[in-house]
């Protein structure tokens, strides 16, 4: 039924101001049309409008209220429509009710509040039918004659319905104003025979709102528990508290971006409300395979960090070799005919040495630079550096696995901690699979599973080009990239400037390992920027020249 337009698919004569002509199909059919319409209908502001439009046109009421029942026992105003006023609030129209919450419970005295008719039907269950409002004590119509006296209104007739689910509890009340004559469009009383129709309508609205509202709790539940594993997989590594967080944010800047494209590849690219909700979902759990992989990998600052740094042990061991030289001058100095300056020259030069070595050893343990051949050269000689150990035995000073560690070139990883880093993607993948996703939700694994693959096939871990890629995955491969140049919250690199890492991006894109075409929206709609004003440091939003970047990147 919907077609585009939410409920005006379904709306009469009777809602545009005109007397009405609901007489070509008997309320009971029409409440078959409706019925089927609410079923359908998945968007909870549309669903809202339906109902209270549809009772509207029903009764050929002038105006309308549908409250909700909150958690804490109030009415929340949810939509407001009178014809005759030009009033339309809530629902679709994107304009706020600037009413406060009706309480069912006195605030001073904890007793029921059935002094506003709307409060007392939530509370009783049943619908009270009010010819004229001026003419009855049964409820306060106070704040009703005070916006007639501004208005210029003459509110009278009242129908007010309770919306009950399928266990009994009233979850919302429909409150109808003004019923007006289809002839001649006087104001009129509810006919009593419209009661039945209207709570039969209400039950069918209480029915359909009950469902979304389970459905949106269950998605709500489902996205709160991803989030938890997301939440949990930063809180293990101290370095990474807000990766999981920043990359689901700055892949749907980018899908926005795309969706407002009106020329160039995306053009024609949208998501509807179940693809956003599949593409957030997606992007909270693109590292949900981290929580395999071992803390002293993700977190680790050093070459030689384990579940410690290792280079204070290597450090004490340099501050033993140099106590044991000093021990071999004093037993040289003491021998007959010894040279005592030549001993103490030979003992300063080498002294000096390990003294030198020792801290070029923990210069090169922070991994911060390239280590080139001359300095890979100085680590073999070093490892030529013998010691006695406590138990007296003489053995390298360096073992085997710091010295294979300390001969990483770039960065802190050895190739296996390197390979379980990169085994996160796959773990994730598997993870996903696993999971029964309902059928809007079964890309969350493709999606998620993508992101470390290059446009040229070269990446891992299925090695996919960009033909075998899906749109919202390269989007998540940039996010993931940029928000990692960018972050500053990584013991092993500085921060980027924003400068830097669109360069990094640029370059990237002409070595076809992101989409080229991706990567100019991102540029071109400034989404950069945007990121980068909500999420990085002042002295690293530096300018970025765009009409640079996009040629670069076209060449």
């Amino acid at each position: 039924m919907d077609d585009g337009r939410g409920s005006a698919s379904l709306e009469t004569a009777s809602e545009s101001g005109e007397p009405g002509t609901e007489t070509q199909r008997s309320p009971f059919e029409k409440l078959i049309e409706i019925g089927i319409a609410l079923s359908a209908e998945r968007n909870r502001d549309r669903l809202l409008e339906t109902i209270l439009v549809e009772a509207k046109a029903i009764t050929n009421a002038d105006g309308g209220t549908l409250y909700l029942r909150t958690d804490d026992d109030h009415l929340k105003f949810a939509i407001m429509r009178t014809t005759s006023l030009g009033i339309a609030m809530g629902g679709t129209t994107g304009k706020p009710i600037p009413f406060p919450a009706l309480p069912l419970k006195d605030p001073e005295s904890g007793e029921d509040n059935n002094k506003n008719i709307a409060t007392y039907v939530a509370l009783a269950g049943e619908t009270i039918n009010i010819p004229d409002a001026y003419e009855t004590q049964q409820f306060d119509f106070s704040g009703t004659k005070k916006f007639d006296s501004g208005s210029g209104y003459r509110s009278k007739s009242i129908l007010t319905v309770p919306l009950k689910n399928y266990e009994g509890n009233v979850i919302g009340v429909l409150q109808l104003l003004n019923a007006r004559d289809r002839r001649t469009a006087e104001v009129i009383p509810f006919p009593r025979q419209i009661e039945s129709i209207v709570e039969a309508l209400a039950s069918q609205a209480a029915v359909a709102l009950d469902n979304q509202q389970l459905l949106d709790g269950q998605k709500e539940l489902l996205e709160s528990f991803i989030k938890l594993i997301a939440y949990a997989i930063d809180r293990k590594s101290r370095y990474t508290g807000g990766h999981c967080e920043r990359v689901p944010i700055l892949t749907e800047m980018l899908a926005a971006a795309a969706c407002r494209s009106e020329t160039g590849p995306f053009k024609d690219f949208q998501l509807n409300d179940d693809e956003w909700y599949e593409l957030r979902i997606a992007g909270w759990m693109h590292d949900c395979g981290k929580v395999t992989t071992p803390e002293y990998v993700m977190d680790k600052a050093t070459k030689l960090e384990t579940i410690y740094d290792r280079i204070e042990t290597v450090k004490a061991r340099f501050e033993v070799a140099k106590r044991d030289r000093e021990i071999e001058y004093l037993k040289a100095l003491a021998e007959q005919g010894s040279d005592p300056q030549a001993l103490k020259a030979d003992l300063d030069r080498d002294i000096k040495q390990i003294t030198d070595d020792a801290a070029f050893i923990e210069r090169i343990n922070s991994g911060s630079e390239w280590m080139p051949d001359d300095q890979v050269d100085r680590l073999e000689r070093i490892k030529q550096y013998m010691w006695r150990n406590p138990d007296g035995e003489t053995v390298p000073l360096l073992t085997e696995n710091e010295a294979y560690n300390l001969e990483i070139r770039r960065g802190t990883l050895n190739a296996e901690e390197r390979q379980a880093i990169n085994d996160h993607i796959v773990v994730t993948i598997e993870m996903l699979e696993t999971l029964p996703f309902p059928k809007n939700l079964k890309r969350v694994p493709e999606y998620a599973g993508g992101h470390h693959e290059k446009m040229d096939g070269t990446g891992y871990p299925k090695g996919l080009t960009r033909d075998q890629l899906s749109v919202p995955a390269r989007m998540m491969a940039i996010a993931d990239i940029f928000e990692a140049l960018t972050a500053a919250d990584r013991p092993y690199k500085k921060p980027k400037p924003l400068s830097e890492s669109v360069g990094i991006l640029k370059k990237m894109a002409e070595e076809n390992h992101i989409d080229t075409e991706l990567f100019e929206l991102f540029v071109a709609s400034e989404v950069h920027k945007e990121y980068a004003e909500r999420f990085l440091a002042p002295e690293q939003n530096d300018e970025v020249y765009i009409n640079a970047m996009l040629g670069a990147a076209a060449e």
